[in-house]
């Protein structure tokens, strides 16, 4: 019996699947938001947003009598502005082919490619991320050191429901340091063969796109240039960021990447229910890369704001005049940004692109499936008889709440 000719409806259903089973970080994100997005008739262009509204926060009372709080509610916005595919070539005698060999020859590599970028994405979100627990370029290789993390979350008053990612190298670092055995079955999805052992209450996998950071040159002495600098919540903005103005820097350098992270003498870490101090230092991380100027002056945008009473409060005191300023790493160092997060912290919306005006809905592939979108679009070379595909996604990736999320590094 002769093969039929495959569709684009056909061959999208096939891409949508593959895109699924190979999504790791797309699938332990929060996937929620495409619900609240305005769906249009025609699928949706780029740049369409929703709105995401930030919990309120409230002090406790103590006694009888009442002390109304207002209430401050702020929101962010999640654009959905990435587009990106695969494209490819079929001869007509490849469309011939059955579905299964179609998508093991041509599907199969493309998804991946883009489930990949989807993933990498995610990860780097890491950027707006201030928690980081261990020291940087050690590897995980046990309990203890993994143990950090879902510590670093508990005391930041973070629900139970956590997950994380390790790079390959942490992965077998910390596997090595468990009992038991761990194998694997490349039947299965991505995220399950990804899956490893649940350690300290967390889902935990691997991934090869965990990213890597590199710090700035942190060349000088870096100091607060100045006291009192402290905001308010209202004033902090969606971000939770505020301007740090510092000196002491090396004299026209590039002193700080976006992703660093800092601490300053002094301030410490609170519990931001009970606001109880904390033993260590609050962290700060950078917002964007930093460069000093000719008399080593320099502004930093950190996050999170220097909140210092009130129920959205952050540290326990402000940076005093002069403070000291230290920043994670080795100069120049890189070092793999493992995370354990509960699914808040980010989100991934995938969204049905639009039809393109003049194509024919019949001869456009446009398939999706919890959450996950996929438009496949022919075009026709007639003089060497090639079929051309493109293959395109529509997203957006955003830090919905970076406090429920930290990094983690050996010890």
């Amino acid at each position: 019996m002769p093969n039929s000719v495959l569709t684009p409806s056909v061959i999208a259903k096939e891409a949508l699947m593959l895109l699924d089973n190979n999504l790791v970080l797309g699938n332990l994100v929060n996937r929620a938001y495409e619900d609240e997005m305005q769906k249009p008739v025609n699928g949706y262009k780029k740049g369409g947003s929703v709105q995401i509204r930030r919990p309120a926060k409230y002090t406790w009372r103590a006694g009888a009598v009442a002390s109304p709080q207002d209430t401050t509610e702020k929101s962010l916005t999640l654009t959905v502005d990435t587009q990106g595919g695969v494209d490819l070539a079929f001869s007509s005698a490849d469309m011939t082919l059955k579905i299964s060999e179609f998508s093991e020859r041509f599907l199969k590599p493309a998804m991946i490619t883009i489930a990949n970028q989807i993933d990498r994405d995610i990860a780097a979100l890491y950027q707006t991320v201030w928690n980081w627990v261990g020291v940087p370029g050690q590897t995980i290789d046990g309990f203890s050191d993994f143990g950090k993390a879902p510590q670093r979350l508990t005391e930041m008053a973070v629900p139970e429901d956590r997950c994380g990612v390790l790079s390959p190298a942490d992965k077998w670092g910390l596997l090595g340091s468990l009992t038991g055995s761990f194998v694997q079955d490349i039947s299965k999805s991505a995220i399950e063969r990804a899956r490893l052992p649940m350690v300290g209450g967390v889902e935990l996998y691997e991934t090869q796109n965990v990213r890597t950071h590199t710090v700035g040159s942190k060349a000088g002495t870096p100091l607060v240039n100045g006291g009192s600098q402290t905001t308010t919540y209202a004033a902090s903005g969606a971000a939770n960021a505020q301007s740090l103005v510092t000196d002491g820097w090396s004299s026209s350098s590039a002193v700080l990447k976006q992703g660093d992270v800092i601490t300053i003498a002094g301030v410490f870490a609170i519990n931001p229910v009970t606001k109880d101090v904390l033993p260590y230092l609050q962290q700060f991380v950078i917002n964007a890369d930093v460069s000093s100027d000719g008399s080593g002056n320099a502004t930093l945008n950190v996050s999170p704001a220097v909140i210092t009473s009130g129920a959205y409060q952050t540290v326990s005191a402000q940076p005093a005049d002069n403070a000291a300023i230290t920043v994670l790493g080795s100069a120049a160092g890189n070092y793999p940004q493992n995370m354990v997060f509960h699914k808040n912290a980010f989100a991934l919306v995938m969204v049905p692109m639009e039809i393109p005006a003049g194509v024919p809905s019949q001869l456009v592939g446009r398939e999706t499936y919890k959450g996950i979108s996929v438009r496949l679009v022919p075009y026709y070379d007639g003089i060497n008889d090639v079929s051309n595909w493109r293959l395109d996604v529509l997203y957006a990736v955003k830090s919905i709440f970076p406090d429920l999320a930290t990094r983690v590094s050996g010890t």
